[in-house]
């Protein structure tokens, strides 16, 4: 009777833990053997949440002041980008098309370059909330097709960077990159400084130093993170993608400002990594003579890893970083013409 019964449980739940403790083994060296599973868990481009929205109109998601196109950086492959006007161009832009929308990189408003984070879509809630937060405009990438790589997005990022470059005039022109978008903003700010060519300034949100300690780092990697062979089995995986994302490498070749935004509870992106990002760019030669500025947010606002955008001081401290950088770049531009 009841002793059949408990035997029979715990025969059950033995062959539970066995099936859990099998598959716990089994993931790293399947990781190991197929070292192309880790990047998809870095790049996280096969989650397309939120699922049922219709990325060519971004007005269902409440941007109205907002147009969707698409580049082609290379054959077979087109871009998603939404162009969003600030506060002041809101009204105008009711009902306008994507002729309207492009001449207006011609005023003499700021540019924004967004390079949102890995999963999700560029009309993720936290990402349509921050493109409502921004009192400039705003260029948001993503959406992209084909196999993603470090290398690739790059090259996107710069393709789009110099599509804007063609019509802004000499407008100011920001970079703005969160959690996984830092890494390919570094990676193209340090591109554009070495050739002479650095933007106005760089906005790092949630910044790692580098992907090989942000997947130590990563939540996810909890239940391995003390296993023997770690990073043999885990983080050798990413750099045989050729994946590195070296933020802390980065910084000692760009040479222009730097707003470093990290929140203390942040979980996905530890909050030590931004701060320590930062310490190396505040140590780097080559940001000598330019300002390098690092925002915390405290713990107990709970703005974690997305919701930074929920921080009434935001606009103000976008407004002053950027107007100390649009200061520093008419001087540039006022020493150059001498």
């Amino acid at each position: 009777g009841l002793m059949s019964r408990l035997t029979g449980l715990r025969c059950r739940m033995r062959r539970i833990f066995l099936w859990l403790l099998g598959i716990y083994i089994a993931i790293p060296f399947i990781i190991k053997l197929c070292p192309s599973i880790q990047a998809k868990l870095v790049f996280l481009n096969f989650v397309r949440v939120p699922y049922f929205i219709d990325l060519k109109r971004p007005q269902d998601q409440g941007l109205n002041h907002t147009c969707n196109f698409y580049l082609q950086p290379e054959d077979g492959v087109h871009v998603g980008v939404w162009h969003t006007v600030p506060a002041v161009l809101w009204k105008e832009a009711q009902g306008k098309g994507g002729d309207w929308y492009e001449s207006t990189l011609h005023s003499t408003h700021p540019v924004m370059l967004y390079l949102h984070g890995n999963a999700g879509t560029r009309g993720g809630d936290h990402r349509v909330q921050l493109y409502k937060v921004k009192c400039l405009y705003d260029i948001c990438w993503g959406d992209s097709e084909g196999s993603p790589s470090e290398r690739g997005m790059t090259l996107d990022a710069l393709y789009i960077y110099q599509w804007l470059m063609q019509r802004v005039n000499n407008n100011p022109l920001y970079i703005w990159g969160h959690s996984l978008g830092t890494g390919v903003a570094t990676n193209l700010v340090r591109h554009l400084c070495d050739r002479g060519t650095p933007p106005a300034a760089v906005i790092l949100e949630s910044p790692f130093t580098n992907i090989r300690e942000e997947a130590k780092s990563h939540p996810f990697s909890m239940v391995y993170r003390y296993l023997p062979g770690f990073e043999w089995f885990f983080l050798d995986a990413i750099t045989a993608n050729d994946i590195r994302f070296a933020s802390d490498e980065n910084v000692n070749h760009i040479s222009c400002p730097v707003l470093i935004l990290h929140a203390e509870d942040d979980t996905v992106v530890p909050f030590p990594l931004g701060k320590k990002l930062y310490n190396m760019a505040a140590q780097s030669k080559s940001l000598s003579g330019h300002k390098v500025q690092f925002v915390p947010f405290q713990s107990s606002l709970g703005y974690r890893h997305k919701f930074i955008y929920r921080s009434p001081q935001l606009p103000h401290i976008l407004r002053y970083s950027t107007a100390q950088s649009q200061n520093m770049h008419i001087k540039r531009k006022s020493y150059e013409s001498c």
